[in-house]
């Protein structure tokens, strides 16, 4: 018997039994479609929530700070591990490491005022060509830090107010800074508690564009100029080979190696926080949850499955002589087996097809009511509204027919050795 033949005989022994095979077939396309659609409202949520951390900032930095280790057995105060220069060449030494910026905050606080508005942000010092290298881009002016200039996040702006209104007076609208000299005064204390205040002006270089991270409402200035800012705070000249930097930005040259990166420092001493783990963390997560919905929905298919073998195993009660036949024209054992056990995967594969069919349907059906309820939670809550709900990916639907397929297959598998191991002479007699 060639393939094509056992084909034929399948396809003509499943016709000739359309109502039975159909309403078998119902119980596969149940629990295929069960499996199709949990699985997939698990995948939208784990790809919402990816495409939500992707807006929230760059997943290939790394933030590093300082580590601290904790006393020894006789006790003392933890140590510190400062970032200093030999820190930045040792981190940058790391393969796929694309670039190590230095970052040293303000030893006290500033305020920037422009006109009668004050406002403020988190100041940072970073070398003149930073902001490029950790792939920020421009909103207005330039990026480039010189001497005695800032570049300033996209919401700074918004933080500047009127620090004496009039009764009544609305706040003024956000200033336009770039390109322009504004004043910043730095503030410092004396020993006596006296608050000493040192103005200086500065030039707005540019604005950065909207990232939905830290440089949204940092400052930056020159390195150099911060020295000098935190010499005149701290009455000391800032020596970073010993004191180290505040903090140190990490720029990955592929997303892939930055939870590898991220670990490495750590095991140097340091502290070190990255996107990319939270991502990690919340899409196995995710994964887990895929797998319990898909678990869920394999249970109809378990059910569909005794339904086969209860369908097989009557076909094989009512077609015993054309079994005795087959055999007696010189059909093998393993030809009844394959016959059989080809119309129980047979049905199952029917089965599966309708089950992906209607699963998508279906999905695609929730994926836009789901969408449409959240986008209204959203606006009422002011929260950006979700990318997806409930997203098929490609492997699934091929993953479900070939799964379904297989289920028919293996439930078929008793009925269908019972009907190869028939004796030809007792199934000829058989009524």
């Amino acid at each position: 018997m060639t393939i094509s033949d056992l084909i034929s005989l399948i396809l003509d022994n499943l016709s000739r039994r359309k109502g039975r095979v159909a309403l078998t077939a119902v119980g596969v396309i149940i629990g295929t479609t069960a499996v199709v659609i949990l699985v997939s409202l698990g995948a939208g949520l784990q790809r919402d929530a990816r495409d939500r951390f992707n807006n929230i900032g760059d997943l290939t930095l790394i933030q590093v700070w300082p580590g601290f280790s904790e006393p020894g057995p006789g006790g003392g105060e933890p140590s510190q591990s400062p970032l200093t220069n030999q820190t930045v060449a040792d981190i940058a030494a790391i393969p796929g490491v694309a670039s190590v910026i230095p970052q040293d905050g303000l030893r006290s606080w500033a305020v920037l005022n422009v006109g009668q508005l004050e406002g403020s942000g988190n100041m940072l010092g970073v070398p003149s060509d930073a902001l490029h290298h950790l792939g920020l881009t421009a909103q207005g002016g330039t990026l480039d830090l010189k001497r005695g200039s800032i570049v300033v996040g996209y919401t700074v702006p918004n933080n500047f107010y009127s620090p004496r209104p009039r009764p009544g007076q609305e706040q003024p609208p956000p200033p336009e800074l770039v390109d322009k000299q504004i004043t910043m005064s730095l503030v410092k204390y004396s020993e006596d508690g006296v608050e000493i205040r040192k103005k200086v002006r500065v030039y707005v270089a540019g604005m950065i564009a909207e990232t939905r991270g830290e440089a949204d409402y940092s400052i930056y200035m020159p390195i150099e100029d911060m020295d000098g800012y935190n010499a005149w705070i701290t009455g000391k000249r800032i020596n970073h080979d010993t004191e180290g930097y505040f903090s140190l930005a990490v720029k990955a040259s592929e997303l892939e190696n930055v939870v590898d990166i991220a670990d490495q420092i750590v095991d140097m001493g340091y502290t070190a926080y990255t996107q990319q783990s939270t991502v990690e963390n919340v899409t196995g997560f995710f994964t887990i949850l895929q797998v319990v919905f898909g678990g869920v929905g394999a249970i109809s298919l378990l059910v569909a499955a005794i339904g086969i073998a209860n369908t097989m195993a009557m076909a094989i009660l009512e077609r015993t002589r054309e079994i005795g036949l087959m055999k007696a024209v010189g059909a093998t054992n393993r030809h009844v087996l394959s016959v059989f056990l080809g119309e129980a995967a047979g049905i199952g594969f029917i089965g599966g097809l309708g089950g992906v069919t209607i699963g998508w349907g279906l999905g695609q059906v929730l994926n836009v009511l789901i969408m449409a309820y959240l986008a209204g939670q959203s606006v009422q809550n002011g929260s950006p509204p979700p990318t997806v709900a409930v997203y098929t990916p490609l492997w699934l639907p091929i993953f479900a027919v070939i799964f379904s397929t297989i289920i028919g297959f293996l439930s078929g598998l008793y009925p269908a050795l019972s009907a190869a191991t028939l004796a030809p002479v007792t199934a000829l007699k058989y009524e």
